[in-house]
């Protein structure tokens, strides 16, 4: 994924874009594992739509129903032979939960997805869809409650797609994230997890630690990227429902640093009583398309791009004048243009409004400049923890020379930097490279180089230069690694590598290939970046075998 083209999703967090959701969902079912490491691609025929708080409000020009009438037929097709029908109610036992965060139980051994039901509940529910391996159903009445249970804090959390499991207890989310690696290394990596036997004996194989959280698992995002709507009230903003684009407005957002929430609420209030216009995605008309916020939690500096379709913004001068009275720790006003019909937030120009074109933010001892569309992470206090882990696992002693694979603007290689003799770091984004450079200058670190290209080409080239790295480290995207790299870390033979990853599935899938290639998984920590959502970081070392 081009990180300075995010996308508009239906969560708050990263999505899963992989695109073999299908395959592992029917695996799921046919196997019945509690923690199958399924994917739901969201509804490719949803509308879009704005809904204020409470209520759904369908913009101008938005169809009541997207789906072609042979398309709604074929859905609604009954599938002769199953122990279920559509519409019918039964009970059933939870025995885990999916991806996706949904319960998953069994109906006379059919396979039955449940949203909000928990593991180990009994519950009642209905029908909604079926298909011949699995089957949806609505949950009715929880006839016996998990012990993880609670209730969800935020008052329009079954409404917004941001969070997944809040009606889950934070404890029994930790525990989930890390039974979810482990099945993915065991059911896709066929790898062999360490456990203890009933009679405390050790069975050889990958530790995978506890997951680490956070002491306070709220408030923690320092980015809101928020829809623009509009009603006869005025705009509205906030998230996506799920699986769609009916934006939910909303006034605060629990995981959300408060300023965020205010700097979002005064940039709606100003903006109505200047009679604003929102963008409508059938039309392509109206200007205010999203509004991004970004703070920096160790300086409290505060960046606000306008994302606008169009460059000229009526009552530009008071508009900025208001925004600047109204919230004082507003260091950055910016303005992106976006003409393109797309789910693309960011367009290609941005110019500044007023003040600076940078905020500026520190991850542990490293500072970083954050523009309107560089990439940084968005949970601040549990990067730290990642990549506190990630130096951890390159075992540095301060003579080594490291690759960073997918470095983007340089976090963690501007960590490594502190603890080796030479990092160097490769993105094929361009743009990133130049943030990653920009960084190295303002730590004053001169052991670190960063050079634009991909990374199975850039490093076999360094190779040829006679770079020879101890330790390698990845960090990809969602799809993994490509096949390529893993090729040329196999090449390459370091010591240790290092694996960085936001996706269990494709980490167990590649962590299989790099054990094929003469590597062994030491160990693997969950690291949630994502409170209350099914999202889980980890990180893996591994070590060559011919060197233990």
């Amino acid at each position: 994924m081009n990180i300075y083209e995010e996308r508009s999703e239906c969560t708050l967090s990263n999505t899963n874009r992989s695109g073999r959701g299908k395959n592992r969902r029917n695996s799921a079912a046919s196997q019945g594992r509690g923690n199958a490491s399924v994917s739901r691609q969201p509804s490719q025929t949803s509308r879009p739509s704005t809904r204020q708080q409470g209520k759904e409000v369908r913009p101008q020009g938005a169809s009541l129903s997207a789906v072609r009438p042979k398309e709604r037929a074929r859905e609604s097709a009954p599938i002769e032979g199953l122990p279920v029908s559509k519409n019918e109610e039964t009970v059933i036992d939870i025995i885990g939960m999916n991806h996706d965060g949904e319960g998953v139980g069994r109906a006379n051994g059919y396979t039955l997805f449940v949203q909000g039901a928990l593991p180990g509940e009994t519950v009642r529910v209905r029908v909604m869809k079926t298909k011949k391996q699995y089957g949806y159903a609505k949950l009715l009445e929880i006839v016996k409650a998990s012990p993880d249970r609670v209730s969800a804090p935020c008052p329009i959390y079954d409404q917004c797609g941001g969070c997944q499991i809040q009606h889950m207890s934070y404890a029994g989310q930790l525990a989930w994230k890390r039974q979810l690696v482990v099945d993915n290394l065991q059911r896709i990596g066929k790898l062999n997890v360490f456990v203890e036997d009933a009679e405390g004996e050790e069975q050889q194989g990958i530790r995978v630690l506890p997951t680490m959280g956070m002491d306070e698992p709220w408030r923690y995002r320092n980015k809101a990227q928020v829809p623009i709507g509009v009603t006869e009230g005025g705009l509205v903003g906030g998230f996506y429902a799920k699986g769609s684009h009916r934006i939910i407005d909303m006034d605060t957002c629990l995981i959300q640093h408060e300023h965020n929430d205010e700097v979002v609420a005064k940039v709606k209030e100003i903006g109505s009583h200047l009679g604003i216009s929102a963008y409508n995605e059938e039309t392509g008309r109206g200007l205010l398309r999203h509004v991004v916020v970004k703070k920096a939690f160790r300086t409290g500096e505060m960046m606000l791009v306008l994302v606008t379709n169009g460059r000229d913004i009526p009552h530009k001068d008071e508009w900025i004048g208001s925004i600047r009275e109204a919230i004082p720790h507003v260091a950055s006003i910016c303005q992106n243009v976006n003409k393109k019909q797309t789910n693309v937030i960011f367009g290609d120009e941005t110019r500044v409004l007023w003040g600076r074109d940078v905020i500026y933010d520190y991850i542990g001892d490293v500072q970083f400049a954050i523009s309107a569309r560089s990439f940084y992470q968005v949970n601040p206090v549990q990067t730290e923890v990642l990549y506190g882990k990630t130096v951890e696992y390159a075992g540095l002693s301060g003579k080594e020379t490291v690759i960073d694979a997918y470095c983007g603007i340089g976090t963690i290689s501007l960590f490594l930097a502190q603890h080796a003799d030479q990092v160097y770091g490769v993105e094929i984004v361009p743009e990133a490279i130049e943030d990653a450079r920009i960084n190295a200058l303002l730590n004053e670190m001169k052991n670190v180089k960063f050079e634009v290209g991909a990374s199975e080409d850039v490093i076999p080239r360094w190779k040829e230069q006679g770079i020879e790295a101890h330790v390698i480290v990845v960090d990809p995207p969602r799809k993994g690694c490509d096949p390529r790299l893993l090729d040329t870390i196999l090449e390459m033979k370091p010591e240790r590598v290092v694996y960085v990853s936001c996706n269990p599935s494709t980490l167990a899938r590649d962590l299989r290939m790099l054990e094929d290639g003469g590597y062994r998984t030491v160990e693997v920590t969950p690291v949630d970046m994502f409170p209350h959502t099914v999202h889980v970081e980890s990180v893996a070392m591994l070590v060559k075998r011919d060197l233990e």
